[in-house]
């Protein structure tokens, strides 16, 4: 028997070149799943160089999965996934229609951790990447902004929110998520993606 529901649909979002779909909540097992991955991840603070001074970056990070990856000069050796993450797979896998092999776990501890504009169009998530975006916890405002025309897009990502990024939305957007100044509890992001 299938514990979850088989009724959820992703909806697609309209935006110019690309593909953007989005689920207000996932039916997903009881259980306080933010408190669960909080837990059972072991959380690393990354380093980036810039201007060639080393900062850290505003969140936590941890990367599971069957392959390394690498983004922005930080190169990210793969952990077993959890028996957590699998649950959370085989889910976002039946919904979306799509496989993934590896997921990119972000922590953000309140409103001051952050995730600066970017696009995920690294070689090694192929032409025209996948990415699928779970959040649990406080809501954040997710911003994306087209890196040629003036559009921007926000929405808000509520716990149990799926956002399904596909097509060319990475070769023609740019997304992240701002520091805000009202205050909010912590948030967890599984981005699951394929390494190819």
């Amino acid at each position: 028997m299938d514990l979850f529901s088989a009724s959820d649909t992703l909806t697609p979002i309209p935006i110019d070149d690309g593909e953007l779909f989005f689920l207000h909540r996932l039916d997903l097992p009881p259980g306080d799943m933010l408190a669960q991955l909080i837990a059972q991840t072991d959380w690393r603070t990354e380093y980036l160089t810039l201007w060639g001074k080393r900062h850290a970056q505003p969140r936590l990070t941890a990367w599971h999965g069957e392959a390394r990856y690498r983004y922005s000069g930080v190169t990210l050796e793969p952990q077993p996934f959890t028996p957590l993450q699998l649950l959370l797979k085989r889910e976002v896998e039946r919904v979306s229609g799509r496989r993934f092999n590896s997921v990119l776990l972000n922590y953000y501890r309140d409103q001051h951790d952050s995730m600066g504009l970017h696009s995920d169009d690294e070689s090694e998530l192929g032409a025209q990447p996948a990415i699928a975006s779970l959040s649990f916890g406080a809501p954040r405002i997710f911003i994306l902004k087209h890196k040629r025309l003036p559009r921007t897009l926000k929405l808000a990502l509520g716990d149990a929110s799926l956002l399904l990024m596909a097509g060319a939305t990475q070769a023609n957007w740019r997304h992240g998520i701002n520091k805000q100044r009202a205050a909010c509890g912590p948030r967890v992001n599984l981005t699951f993606r394929n390494i190819v």
